[in-house]
């Protein structure tokens, strides 16, 4: 059950205790991690703030398994907040109830500890975990979830001689409770301050921009070896180019499924993605090399300081990094090579992810649709006077009482099934409305970006299928640029201004699933919905029961032990 603030005593003995329970239930492995989530001081940027760490560490820690195994992290919420953790592409079958978002858990109050528990079925791959709620994912909380094939899958390259995860996204100097306020008022986050890798600013590069004293990353290889670098933007709101300097970067894999393997000199990597690179450190080694993460569609002088400069450092270097910065794609404004450059990521249908048949096995391409749904956004506008975000004219609003559970006690008037399949054109509205998935459904959502930025979304428990992009308004006929064969399966995808992007979903995993922004600021305003996946049927084989340890708030409060 949840408890209050325990002696590291009695946490080892619940560790344990936790650990047997989790092997008498189940013949997979166990992993148990207990983190303590805790503000610490310091100061990436040259101006000291406060950051939130994991067990002392900013960014936290990876958290390294392999498929099926069972996961336990016993939460320490040492903040002075309540505090969820979300498991960016985590799947959770069966189990929404370990999802961390606002419509399936009771945040785990201040001083408190809580232990999720959840077993990675059938996934690999390069995931990320962060802070889902009260925007303390810009204060950091981030860490690495990192799924290995088990040994009697063939993988689709050989076995690198190191993996390396960086964190990269941009960054601001002020305290996330600042920039909560500042949303709460009505104001724009304005430019950030700059980029953070692996939660450290930018090597000096350029005495003018960069200030002296910077902590910067370095990452140590050995020459002639390859690594697997699995990169994540885990940053507010800017897309992100990646590159480094005179190294190929082959894509092997993102968010869970292997692609086509192909080179980039550059990738740019939208919020919330992750994407994983086999490097060869097949280079000179007269000098360091620069690794760059620079901002993408951004206007003026005031946004060159928005850069991330990290060193890759061979074992027999001769020298430090000089000279300028390997150039990012000729023009920041050119979306259409960035969409060019999505529309290259490819599903290796012939590869075998978690289990040993082919990804390719699964011919969404030939599966009929029966529910579709365009979602538009629109620019933050004022709604009954405050500042809002919408999809198809609805702001959400989050209710005291998780969804789930609300639905599990039979609470109502939470919620409203109602979400509509397009925009309405009545004016805007601030509701707690949601999508009824169909199980065993066959979904179709199309995202019509209708700002003036990229956006990026992002579906809960599952992996969605890419099948097209473009500029325009979608219409129907945009079907027939479908790709219905190696569309790449994934969780996050970019929706470029003025344009849209295509998604199929197999609704196989009951559940109640978050489908959101994952910018930052445009989450937060309201930019989400949930999609709830019943079985009509009853039976406890398709949803696990509720755990024994849930927290309780809302209507439920008094259920709290």
């Amino acid at each position: 059950m949840a408890r209050r603030r325990v002696a590291p005593a009695a946490a080892l003995a619940f560790t344990l205790a936790a650990t047997l329970v989790g092997l008498c239930l189940s013949g997979d492995p166990y992993a148990y991690f207990d983190w303590n989530v805790a503000y610490m001081k310091t100061a990436p940027l040259g101006v000291e703030q406060q950051v939130i760490s994991i067990n002392g560490k900013f960014p936290g820690p990876v958290v390294n398994v392999t498929t099926n195994w069972n996961v336990a992290i016993n939460v320490l919420n040492s903040l002075d907040e309540p505090l969820l953790i979300t498991w960016d592409g985590v799947q959770h079958r069966k189990n929404s109830w370990q999802d961390g978002v606002r419509g399936t858990n009771c945040p785990i109050p201040a001083g408190w500890n809580w232990t999720y528990q959840f077993q990675v079925k059938d996934q690999i791959g390069s995931f990320f975990y962060f802070p889902s709620i009260l925007f303390q994912r810009a204060a950091g909380g981030y860490g690495g979830f990192t799924v290995n094939n088990r040994p009697i899958i063939s993988v689709p390259f050989d076995t690198p001689y190191g993996d390396i995860s960086l964190f990269v996204g941009d960054w601001f100097s002020k305290n996330h409770k600042d920039l909560r306020e500042e949303l709460d008022q009505g104001k724009a986050l304005g430019i950030p301050d700059g980029v953070l890798i692996n939660g450290k600013g930018p090597y000096r590069y350029n005495k003018t921009l960069v200030p002296v004293g910077i902590d910067y990353e370095t990452i140590d290889v050995h020459p002639g070896k390859t690594y697997r670098f699995r990169v994540h933007n885990v940053g507010i709101f800017t897309c992100l180019n990646f590159r480094i300097q005179s190294h190929n970067l082959l894509l092997t894999e993102t968010e869970g499924s292997y692609t086509v393997q192909q080179n980039y000199t550059n990738l740019d990597i939208f919020v919330g993605q992750s994407y994983s690179f086999l490097i060869t450190m097949d280079q000179n080694a007269s000098t360091d090399y620069y690794i760059v993460a620079s901002a993408r569609f951004v206007n003026g002088s005031k946004w060159d300081r928005v850069i991330g400069v990290g060193i890759l450092h061979y074992s027999n270097s001769k020298g430090k990094a000089s000279g300028p910065l390997p150039d990012p794609p000729n023009d920041v404004f050119d979306k259409t090579y960035s969409m060019n450059q999505a529309r290259s990521i490819r599903w290796n249908v012939t590869a075998s992810g978690a289990r040993p048949n082919p990804q390719g096995s699964f011919r969404y391409g030939s599966i009929n649709v029966t529910q579709m749904y365009v979602i538009k956004n629109k620019s933050p506008m004022l709604i009954n006077g405050k500042l809002r975000a919408t999809l198809n004219g609805i702001s959400y609003s989050p209710p005291e009482t998780p969804l789930r559970l609300a639905d599990q006690y039979d609470k109502k008037g939470i919620y409203k099934l109602n979400f509509p399949t397009k925009a309405f054109p009545g004016p805007p509205k601030i509701a707690t409305s949601v999508i009824n998935g169909t199980y065993r459904g066959f979904m179709e959502i199309v995202f019509q970006n209708n700002e003036s930025r990229v956006q990026s979304y992002h579906l809960d428990g599952y992996a969605f299928f890419v099948v097209g992009m473009d500029y325009g308004e979608w219409a129907e006929n945009s079907r027939g640029t479908y790709n219905k064969w190696d569309g790449v399966a994934r969780s996050t995808i970019q929706v470029y201004p003025g344009a849209w992007t295509a998604v199929l979903v197999s609704l196989d995993n009951v559940g109640t699933w978050n489908l959101r922004s994952e910018n930052l600021d445009s989450w937060y305003l309201g930019q989400e919905t949930y999609i709830k996946v019943v079985n009509p049927e009853s039976t406890n084989k398709t949803e696990l029961p509720v755990p024994d340890n849930a927290l309780y708030c809302g209507l439920l409060e008094d259920m709290q032990k």
